[in-house]
């Protein structure tokens, strides 16, 4: 099997139909068709199951889908992070993180791991759940996110459990007091982000329908910025981890919450069983000197 066989299933299960694999791989349909075939064969399993107009993914060729994709990011990612310490010769720490970890600790440890000038650093913005599947393909080296995903192949730190926040339109009557959860369920919510989960979304309302409250989610969107632009708006409210208070906007006013325990969790995410090396030496001992900092108040 090589690599070339995998980029051409990938294409087709992308595509679902060999005519267009083929255009988008350039070459001819009727090679394409006969390396699937004699990838089926070597694999042992049919991939698809033809129809007359396209072709499905058996359940082994959804789950071929997902490992082949996971070798070629591994395989990319690789050849970038070659040339670029090639040229550089630097080595390279890839970092993945959900924006909403961006507002505290994150930047100093990224500020600390750049003084050391054979180091490049590299940030990519994923959700926690896409950061499972970099660190597994190889494309970061440490994730910072917000939710518990079970995988044998990653191992995840709960750092440290972070407060919420109400972020408010500035000058609401909510803002005269410490809101309670009750009263912030009167409220129009726009959370964030969209799309399915589990992602931070699913924390917000799930602290609101664990208390019985039901919500009238306005709007959900993407991330915290278009969220906080639309409490701006006077839109609604949302709620934020508490490092977003950093974050200065006009016509927001953050508010802590009357009820006790509002809380959500930074988790660090890192491969399983993987001996640590230099770098990675260097990043843990940062981090736990950060969250040390966090735990004990002297970083708000």
């Amino acid at each position: 099997m090589e690599l070339r066989h995998l980029r051409y299933f990938v294409a087709v299960a992308e595509e679902l139909n060999l005519t267009r694999a083929a255009e988008k791989l350039f070459i001819a349909q009727p090679p394409l068709t006969r390396q699937i075939k004699q990838l089926e064969e070597e694999v042992g399993v049919e991939l698809f199951i033809r129809k007359p107009r396209g072709l499905l993914l058996t359940t082994g060729g959804e789950y071929f889908l997902e490992q082949a994709r996971q070798i070629l990011d591994k395989v990319d990612a690789t050849v970038q992070d070659t040339r670029r310490i090639a040229l550089n010769r630097k080595t390279v720490f890839s970092i993945g993180f959900v924006p909403s970890v961006f507002y505290g600790q994150l930047p100093l440890m990224v500020r600390r791991l750049r003084r050391n000038r054979n180091l490049e650093i590299v940030l990519h913005e994923l959700k926690t759940r896409e950061q499972v599947d970099a660190l597994k393909a190889g494309k970061i080296d440490i994730g910072f996110g917000r939710i518990r995903i079970e995988d044998p192949d990653v191992e995840q730190e709960l750092l440290f459990d972070e407060p919420m926040i109400a972020a408010l339109p500035a000058g609401h009557p909510l803002t005269l007091h410490t809101p309670s959860m009750k009263e912030l369920a009167e409220v129009p919510l726009i959370t964030f982000p969209a799309g399915s989960g589990p992602n931070f979304s699913d924390i917000t309302q799930g602290l609101f329908h664990r208390r019985g409250l039901r919500i009238n989610v306005i709007q959900q969107v993407n991330d915290v910025q278009t969220a906080l632009s639309l409490v701006a708006s006077e839109m609604g409210f949302t709620l934020v981890p508490e490092q977003v208070r950093r974050l200065q906007r006009e016509g927001i006013d953050y508010m802590p919450l009357a009820d006790d325990n509002i809380t959500t969790p930074v988790i660090a995410s890192r491969r399983r069983g993987e001996n640590p090396n230099a770098v990675m030496r260097l990043a843990n001992t940062i981090l736990d000197e950060l969250v040390e900092n966090r735990l004990t108040g002297r970083y708000p």
